[in-house]
């Protein structure tokens, strides 16, 4: 029990150390606000615009949601397809790997000429972020299923659908759960960027606003915003995996 209530505050106890030496460092040499704003600083600054940082860290929040939820359906479609389908996969898989090592920052403006400034070219980068992790999880997770247990499911009547959605999809739940942990961090990534070049609003917008006008405190605090959220979201998946898939990790405890 010691073990595990040190292993919950761990992060807690290294994120105050860190904050603390921070705060050290920018006091004991002085650093401008104008170059590396002290913690305080940004706290200040945080209390000083909270209605404005709430406002853009909602728009950047519900935008990346929906670009996520469509990352969410394509990706597992997609993944079951492949997955499912050795064709499929030599099919797919090359071209998806090319397509994902191209910087998605340089879509933005290709998506502003299609959709204009504001929430299409920010859902959109969302989703081509966040939608290949979701992708290769769910694929990898059908494409293990041991030939041994397909094997006998057939000899007992089961056809190939069953054994995908019966079997399969269940199989792949710790896979799908790992990927949604990966991909949230991702999207909210996608959407600040697309922010920063193609809309009026949300953190990415407020952070060149921040910059041009040499308020770095108000910079790093909309950079604390969005990894709050990201953190946030990235914690409501971890319980969901556990309560959903506490099967996994009691069968990985046990061997």
């Amino acid at each position: 029990m010691k073990q595990k209530q040190l292993e919950t505050w761990a992060p807690w106890a290294l994120l105050v150390l860190f904050i603390a030496v921070w705060q050290l460092v920018c006091t004991v040499f002085n650093v401008s606000e104008f170059i590396f704003p002290s913690p305080a600083r940004i706290w200040s600054q945080f209390l000083e615009f909270k209605g404005e940082i709430a406002k853009h860290a909602w728009r950047t929040y519900w935008v990346t949601m929906v670009g996520f939820g469509i990352a969410i359906v394509v990706g597992v479609l997609l993944g079951f397809l492949i997955g499912s389908s050795r064709l499929a996969y030599a099919a797919i898989y090359p071209l998806m790997t090319g397509f994902n090592a191209l910087p998605k920052a340089a879509f933005v403006p290709i998506l502003v000429v299609w959709f204009g400034i504001g929430v299409g070219p920010a859902v959109l980068t969302a989703f081509l972020i966040s939608f290949f992790p979701i992708t290769v999880n769910i694929a990898t997770g059908l494409a293990t299923l041991e030939p041994e247990l397909e094997d006998v499911l057939r000899v007992l009547g089961a056809k190939r659908w069953d054994v995908l959605v019966k079997v399969g999809l269940p199989r792949s739940m710790p896979y799908f759960f790992g990927s949604l942990k990966v991909a949230i961090t991702l999207a909210f990534v996608g959407t600040t960027v697309s922010e920063m070049t193609a809309s009026n609003e949300g953190i990415g917008y407020l952070l060149v606003s921040a910059g041009s006008s040499m308020q770095m405190g108000l910079a790093f605090a909309g950079l604390v915003v969005v990894g709050a959220m990201a953190m946030g979201m990235y914690e409501f998946f971890s319980v969901l995996e556990k309560r959903i898939t506490g099967w996994a990790h009691r069968g990985s405890n046990a061997t």
